[in-house]
């Protein structure tokens, strides 16, 4: 780490140019390739799945995405001779565009009336694409909506839904990086009290986010990518990019204030900030990678590119926090450094019974402060806790646990379009179905039957109509070689319900296989709102693997680090509290409804990705804090040897940088609930009460607290255990004993005086 600060200080302006043409080049390229976002829910071995690859093999003409075109007149009714010329028009013109299989029109074939509501006010086309959603051209989706929107007039109303139309109304989100951004600003304002100082973390973190989403853009060409990746990459990337910069820029003002070869130079002050929290951001930065990518284990392609996008942020985000930052902290380091008007203004009263007692001696060498030192309001509160660490470890794990009671009750699936921003078509489209028709016309079920008998289908079709929680099921639809036949069902309870998940387990456990087991039909349930299902139970049940590999990972990677049994199993556990708890507030939220008018959100299930990546996320982003802290503790403790010592001054030393990074990564996240889609608002949600919580009740009491509890064992390894583990070192070479309270440092120099200290510093004397 030594090498590559001086090399980056040395070459700061290859280094700046080099940042700037990564970032123009990328995103030039970006934009000239466009994305290619694709939501792919491909489970191999499924129930869904194989439905879905029987009809590509056997029945292609209804392989594709079924999609819905809802209309509603204001008076009269859509049998009217002039609405059902102007419907029927259209239909035909959708027909015919690009990778669109057919048009099932409610005026036509054996559907005439069936896709009609009672009153005759609304009906529904059935828009059957020859590709999945996934795997459709934006560009199709689009040209359909624009030919069924020109339909409407003022007394007919059109609406689409369905999984390709979803992908036509991807909201951006620029307001709530903007909002983000100006929350980090005030923030970073309100620590160091420099504009200076503000501006390199949010630049730094800029430059490696832009580039990063320039990456993700160019990446969606090659590997399956959701839609909200790039929301998600750049909500993660933004709130470590400045949480990153923000640590090693403090470290290097602590630098350039203490008494030591690097007082006062900024170079050398650059090398040691890198050298010490440089490493640690290389060490966390690397462990939420490696929490991201480990979602890749769940072998699940839907999580591909999110864990990659992710990654790629993060990634940029550190690279340029290890690279363009002490580049430009060599340049302005000297401005970033100096101290704020009160607190020279209480050097300057610090050091006047100095110079009194020197008398007409001039004092140009002052002793950094240190444990003499008037306690810092974060050394009191140390004293604090460690006066009573049973007490704030028993209460703050009862407060953590509460938190996370609602986790218990959680019920993974996928929100229906009923969650959709109200503006939007599909939205509406929801609305219209659920009123003409029942909820359940939104998420229609698809059975697909092999080797069928006509006798055999209608016996499935009739035993499937007798099911409980069916509200009706369509007629049965044969390929022309009459070897797989379709029967479309429509559930009487909307997709995202937990009655449609009971229903599909109910059709797949006991009534088709007794139908095809009799007449000697393979029968599969598939359908997007059945594909739902089965991405929700795989979810499920791989996640524990998922959780136990990540926590065994970077248990070791501690223990590595730290030489401790201790730090690796708590980090663990209040990690997995931290995690806990996120999730029992996004279920009272989201799922139980509390407060969801507050956020405009309305009750359903979690998305079944959600608690995956929210562990990977959140447990990486806990480790930062974790090595943050721990590093600073373990350096206090192989300086002092003083258990109770290192656990005070450590957390005394760190509390105020901790929090304001926990600080600016709760409102880079819960900016983006200004957003309207669910998903990212429960991702904000989530990540923002993870942040919050590991930071002021675990990192500030519980840790500190158990700490005391623990005393000395925490750094007690087995001798064998430790002459078998290699060492890794993030903790660099500490030339000196940083300052313990605020980080104003020792009192301002007097003008010339920088040489004369540093000299009188070396070799322990006051000179006169």
């Amino acid at each position: 780490m030594v090498k590559l600060a001086r090399w980056t200080i040395t070459h700061r302006k290859y280094v700046l140019l080099g940042w700037l043409a990564l970032l123009l080049l990328v995103n030039v390229f970006a934009q000239s390739a466009g994305t290619s976002y694709s939501n792919n829910f491909t489970l191999p071995n499924s129930g869904a799945q194989r439905a879905a690859d029987l009809l590509q093999r056997s029945f292609p003409a209804q392989a594709g995405d079924r999609d819905t075109i809802v209309y509603k007149v204001s008076s009269g009714t859509v049998l009217d001779p002039a609405i059902r010329a102007r419907m029927t028009r259209m239909f035909g013109q959708v027909a015919k565009l690009a990778h669109v299989t057919s048009v099932i029109s409610p005026y036509a074939g054996a559907t005439t009336g069936k896709a009609v509501s009672a009153n005759g006010k609304i009906a529904f086309a059935t828009v059957v694409f020859d590709e999945k959603a996934n795997l459709l051209p934006k560009s199709a989706a689009e040209r359909v909506v624009a030919v069924a929107r020109a339909a409407a007039s003022p007394g007919l109303q059109v609406e689409l839904g369905g999984q390709a139309i979803e992908q036509t109304e991807q909201a951006g989100f620029g307001v709530s990086t903007a909002v983000g951004l100006l929350a980090a600003i005030v923030v970073l304002l309100l620590t160091f009290g420099s504009l200076t100082a503000m501006g390199l973390p949010i630049v730094t973190a800029l430059f490696g986010l832009g580039t990063g989403l320039g990456a993700i853009a160019l990446f969606t060409h090659v590997v399956d990518t959701p839609d909200f990746s790039s929301e998600l990459a750049a909500m993660i990337g933004l709130g470590v990019g400045i949480d990153y910069a923000l640590f090693i820029l403090t470290r290097f003002r602590e630098a350039y204030r203490t008494a030591g070869p690097s007082f006062g130079d900024s170079r050398e002050s650059v090398v040691q900030a890198m050298d010490t929290a440089g490493r640690a951001v290389l060490f966390a930065g690397c462990t939420v990678v490696i929490a991201l990518l480990g979602m890749m284990l769940l072998g699940v392609s839907f999580l591909y590119g999110v864990a990659i996008s992710a990654s790629i942020g993060v990634l940029l985000v550190m690279l340029a926090s290890l690279t363009l930052l002490p580049s430009l902290l060599t340049i302005v380091g000297g401005r970033l450094a100096r101290p704020g008007r009160r607190a020279r203004r209480r050097a300057r009263a610090q050091a006047e019974p100095l110079r009194g007692s020197a008398g007409s001696a001039s004092v140009t060498s002052v002793t950094p402060a240190t444990d003499s030192a008037a306690p810092s309001a974060w050394l009191r509160w140390s004293a604090f806790v460690q006066r009573r660490p049973w007490t704030i470890a028993a209460c703050s794990l009862v407060v953590m646990l509460a938190i996370a009671a609602p986790a218990t009750a959680l019920r993974l699936g996928s929100s229906d379009a009923s969650n959709d921003p109200a503006g939007h078509t599909t939205h509406r489209a929801y609305v219209l179905l659920a009123q003409g028709f029942g909820e359940g016309f939104n998420g229609p079920l698809l059975v697909v039957a092999a080797a069928p008998q006509r006798q055999g289908v209608e016996r499935l079709r009739t035993a499937i109509a007798g099911t409980p929680g069916v509200t009706a099921v369509g007629p049965a639809r044969i390929n022309p070689a009459g070897d797989v036949a379709t029967i479309t069902v429509y559930p009487s309870s909307s997709p995202q319900a937990y009655a449609t998940t009971q229903l599909v387990s109910r059709l797949r456990e006991k009534v088709v296989p007794a139908i095809a087991s009799q007449t000697g039909m393979t029968a599969y349930v598939g359908g997007v709102t059945a594909g739902s299902v089965d991405f929700a139970a795989v979810l499920g049940h791989k996640l524990p693997l998922f959780i136990g590999v990540v926590v065994l990972l970077s248990a070791l990677l501690l223990m590595l680090v730290f030489r401790s049994l201790v730090i690796p199993l708590q980090a663990a556990v209040m990690n997995l509290l931290s995690i806990g708890a996120s999730l029992g507030v996004i279920v009272a939220i989201f799922q139980w409804g509390w407060l969801g008018g507050l956020i405009g959100v309305s009750k359903g299930p979690i998305e079944s990705f959600i608690p995956v990546m929210l562990f990977a996320i959140v447990f990486g982003l806990s480790m930062d804090y974790e090595v943050f802290l721990i590093s600073r503790i373990h350096e206090r403790w192989t300086q002092t040897r003083e258990n109770s010592r290192a656990v005070a001054e450590g957390l005394a030393l760190t509390g105020r940088v901790v929090t304001a990074a926990a600080a600016i990564m709760v409102c880079v996240f819960l900016s983006f609930m200004l957003g309207e889609e669910r998903v990212i608002k429960e991702f904000g949600l989530s990540l923002a009460s993870a942040v919050f919580l590991d930071a002021l009740i675990v990192r500030c009491l519980m840790l500190p607290a158990v700490l005391h509890i623990v005393g000395a064992v925490t750094w007690q390894i087995p001798a064998w255990l430790d002459r078998l583990l290699p060492h890794v070192n993030i903790e660099g070479t500490v030339l000196t004993v940083p300052p313990v309270g605020d980080d104003t440092g020792p009192p301002p120099l007097e003008p010339g005086a920088a040489g004369a200290r540093h000299a009188g510093v070396a070799t322990g004397g006051v000179e006169g």
